[in-house]
């Protein structure tokens, strides 16, 4: 794939410069992405440089659109399953480069697999090289179907290594074993972060995980659908309590390799869920019962205390005011795209 670096003539105004003792050179792959983007920018605000990897097989690059003319900011159009040459220097890696939606991933798994893997080891290469510190972003799914709840760091899994989201799955733990031993080998300064369901502003309505699902139905007049009976669990952070976890992470001075759970520890039904978002919308939408997908977890409910001891760090967003602001941020988004649709016919 070729690599294209878009810098956009824009007049709006950069962000105050963070001191040059203070800034930060910094990769954040998956840099188009939900997650990402509002990494870049938060990153950005700061004010450090950052330099932007997404193929945009998923991410968008409007999701960025405020950056391009930033002097402070760079996007290369690049897959991370191949070797990227960077020629300057660079402080940090974030590496969130690997879709998290089911439906998403599942479309090609063997690249998806790649993603975590041969993308973890090019990354971590770039760290290598540039004595660079590297973040890794993995997933409450390393958990699979689990047994205990809540989920501590300790807890090994009950995953199943065949079937749909084995891609995903897999993929993320084989990565965590990298990061691990690049550290362990070689001194690179690696940190797992293991991320727990995300949602907020910046998800395409096309994401394909429950939350964007049920507000897109919802506000679309169209059935809202719950896999199995809905009475399965999962434990719902919003993004900026995220990226404020990931940024922490990244600058701790942890004295060991250590994975670290990143999530909201409240935990609600997916059938609760609904509800709610049905009282916010105000649809009378029916809710539509589907098969639950081959391997989907029943449970989802970080511990957070390693974050907590290590980070200072817990959510401050509950679900009911980041819901609002997730409702908000799509009713704009379908009345934009129903415009542009009205304007092309």
């Amino acid at each position: 794939m070729t690599v294209t670096e878009f810098r956009p003539q824009s007049s709006r105004k950069a962000p105050a410069v963070a001191s040059r003792r203070d800034q930060q050179r910094i990769i954040v792959t998956g840099g188009a992405g939900f997650l990402g983007s509002q990494l870049c920018r938060a990153l950005i605000e700061q004010g450090h440089r950052v330099i932007a990897i997404d193929n945009l097989l998923s991410g968008r690059l409007e999701n960025l659109s405020d950056l391009l003319g930033c002097p402070r900011f760079d996007f290369i159009l690049h897959d991370i399953i191949e070797p990227l040459p960077i020629q300057t220097p660079i402080d940090q890696i974030y590496n969130l480069a690997c879709p998290a939606s089911p439906p998403v991933y599942q479309r090609d798994p063997l690249h998806t697999f790649k993603s975590s893997v041969l993308g973890g080891m090019n990354m971590l290469e770039i760290a290598r090289s540039k004595r660079a510190r590297i973040l890794q972003a993995s997933t409450s799914e390393i958990y699979g179907d689990p047994k205990i709840s809540p989920q501590p760091e300790s807890y090994c899994g009950n995953v199943n290594t065949c079937g749909p989201r084995a891609c995903y799955d897999e993929g993320k733990r084989a990565a965590e074993t990298l990061f691990h031993d690049y550290n362990d080998r070689f001194g690179v300064e690696t940190r797992i972060a293991r991320i727990f369901n995300t949602y907020g502003p910046g998800m395409s309505p096309e994401d394909g995980r429950v939350v964007s699902n049920l507000i897109v139905q919802a506000l679309s007049g169209v059935a809202m659908t719950v896999n199995g009976d809905g009475t399965q669990t999962r434990s719902f952070c919003y993004r900026d309590d995220m990226i404020d976890g990931l940024i922490r992470l990244m600058n701790a001075p942890l004295q060991r390799f250590q994975a670290v759970n990143l999530g909201n520890p409240a935990e609600v039904t997916i059938l609760e869920l609904s509800e709610l978002v049905r009282s916010k919308t105000g649809t009378t939408n029916p809710v539509s019962y589907r098969d639950l997908p081959q391997h989907d977890p029943l449970q989802r409910r970080p511990d957070i205390s390693v974050a907590k001891r290590l980070l200072g760090w817990a959510p401050t967003v509950p679900l009911e005011r980041g819901l609002d602001r997730t409702i908000r941020y799509f009713r704009d988004q379908l009345s934009q795209n129903a415009t542009a649709r009205a304007m092309a016919l």
